[in-house]
């Protein structure tokens, strides 16, 4: 056995931590207990990774077994002997499919001893390190105020330790991000409100902290470091956050009001920065897991995923009515107004008892939602007010151009790529210069799902987009070329689409009805386009559905 040095460091003044303690201050997504026959009151001495060649005393140990498939007889021959040495607790892996067997569970009820899972996405050595975060944390008191915060609430614990301090706190990460701040006063320093407002520290600043050296003495330090006031910064304290010999960020607190930090605020901060190595990993932890929910819908969503294992990690009924709807904001999506839209989206998809999974896509976001009623006539009906309710929502926020189109309603949760499928189509149908809704389902929208088909097989089967030279339009479009415009192409195109009428195409273009009338009289004149002639006018009008369908084709 190869005992971590974190054994012992319980409370000297009574029992040390448990394995409850140990679990909750972890977070979620890291250990899933699989059996605990004597509950989760054992308590927790320190954490041993199994080696065979070694083979100690692992009493009151978490034993990691790495390398034993919880599928294997050597499973049960480990949770026995674990068992008779007194461990808390044995820890497998996820084993090779997954699942654990009945032997195994058998094994631990009978010889008493608690079992759990590292989940997949955390490895072994992320797990040794948060174990033994976890420990410290479990073990060692903490201010009340500050033990106190829910797991992974960094703004509670900022507020917390400001309180304490009576300073103005920030929670960063490694890369001078701010992950929280405490609630700031009107009379907070130049620097901290740069720092809040971009949500980080200013890029001129970590330069030259970094060309003073200071970051190579914060985490190398294991004490609290002092800066002293200088002309409009105020003194300042900052401590590492650090789990197990892994550095987490950092917690800095500013005199406010251009005052003095008190005696005890550097005592403070390192019993707060024990206490924020927990809060940081579960926030960690919980940002990993949403990250694996959106690639494990991403994945479903394309036709190759799992539903089993989204309906694991989301809640989502693999067996029950749900649907895609594909969101396109009015506003073009940089990554921070997506951050916006999904944010929006998940919430207000929330307020319905809905089960939503929002997923980034290009220039927008898919959201699937499951849980709607096992009525399809009544389910449909959901999807649909929910769409006309997001729409005006977004919209509000993002520009009266937001577009959503509304998937059909899947049986399965596996079925659900072709509901997204069909939300592309009514999306791209309602994006059509023509259309005039905002939201639909895919049957509404058949005669513009069935032209965007046929354009679709024109093109591939066309050599490229251009008109073939020699027609009407490709003379056109070489007139408006030369001439540095595109008049007389929009001219047409206008004119085409509204079906020839004078008052309509005039008011579309802004110009007078006998203006337009000359403007026609001339692109027939430059093309030879005869506008009598019906298979002339299709062939044109063909034409520029593909120039354009190409044309946003290359600006996406």
């Amino acid at each position: 056995m190869v005992p971590d040095g974190t054994a012992g460091q319980g409370d000297p003044g009574g029992a040390g931590p448990t394995l409850e303690r140990l679990l909750s201050v972890m977070g979620a997504g890291v250990l899933e207990p699989f059996t605990t026959p004597r509950g989760l009151a054992t308590a927790v001495e320190g954490v041993t990774v199994l080696d065979p060649l070694e083979p100690g005393q692992p009493r009151g140990q978490v034993l990691l077994a790495v390398g034993v498939d919880p599928q294997s007889a050597a499973a049960v021959d480990v949770v026995r002997h674990a068992a008779g040495a007194g461990a808390a607790a044995v820890v497998f892996g996820p084993g090779r499919n997954g699942r654990a067997p009945d032997a195994l569970r058998t094994a631990a009820e009978d010889a008493g001893t608690a079992v759990l899972f590292r989940t997949a996405w955390c490895g072994w050595t992320e797990l040794v390190g948060a174990l033994r975060a976890g420990l410290v944390l479990s073990g060692v008191p903490a201010d009340p105020a500050v033990a106190a915060v829910a797991p992974g609430d960094l703004n509670g614990l900022a507020d917390a330790v400001a309180v304490l301090v009576g300073g103005a706190v920030t929670i960063e990460d490694v890369e001078s991000r701010v992950l929280a701040y405490s609630s700031t006063a009107e009379d907070v320093d130049e620097l901290r409100r740069l720092t809040i407002l971009g949500r980080r520290v200013p890029p001129w600043r970590v330069a030259a902290m970094r060309e003073a050296g200071f970051f190579r003495a914060l985490w190398g330090s294991g004490d609290v470091i002092h800066r002293p006031a200088h002309g409009e910064n105020p003194e300042r304290l900052v401590v590492a956050v650090r789990a197990g010999g892994e550095i987490l960020g950092s917690i800095w607190v500013a005199a406010a009001g251009g005052g003095d930090l008190p005696p005890h605020a550097s005592d403070t901060l390192r019993s707060a920065a024990r206490v924020a190595a927990g809060h940081l990993l579960h926030h960690r932890s919980h940002r990993a897991h949403a990250r694996l929910v959106e690639d494990a819908a991403r994945s479903l969503l394309d036709g190759r995923g799992s539903a089993d294992v989204l309906a694991e990690r989301t809640g989502i009924p693999a067996h029950g009515h749900c649907a895609v709807l594909a969101v396109r904001p009015g506003t073009s999506g940089k990554a921070e107004e997506n951050g916006r839209l999904c944010a929006l989206l998940a919430v207000r998809c929330g307020v319905d008892d809905l089960v939503p999974v929002v997923v980034p896509a290009d220039q927008g976001a898919l959201v699937l939602v499951g849980g709607l009623h096992q009525d399809l006539e009544r389910a449909v009906d959901q999807v649909g007010r929910l769409g006309r309710s997001l729409v005006r929502q977004v919209a509000d926020v993002f520009g009266p151009e937001t577009r959503i189109g509304l998937g059909t309603v899947a049986d399965t949760l596996a079925a659900s790529h072709e509901s997204r499928r069909s939300a592309d189509l009514a999306l791209r149908a309602l994006l059509s210069p023509s259309e005039t809704r905002t939201v639909a389902f895919a049957s509404e929208l058949a005669e513009t799902i069935a032209l965007h088909q046929m354009l679709d097989a024109l093109l591939d089967a066309l050599p490229g987009p251009d008109p073939a030279p020699g027609t009407p339009l490709a003379r056109l479009v070489a007139h408006d070329a030369r001439n540095g415009g595109g008049t007389l192409v929009q001219t047409l195109r206008a004119y085409l689409d509204h079906f020839g009428h004078v008052p309509d195409t005039a008011r579309e273009l802004g110009v007078h009805a006998n203006s337009l009338r000359h403007r026609v009289s001339r692109l027939t004149e430059v093309s030879g386009l005869d506008l009598a002639n019906p298979d002339a006018r299709l062939l044109a009008h063909l034409q520029l559905r593909l120039l354009d369908r190409d044309g946003r084709k290359r600006e996406g």
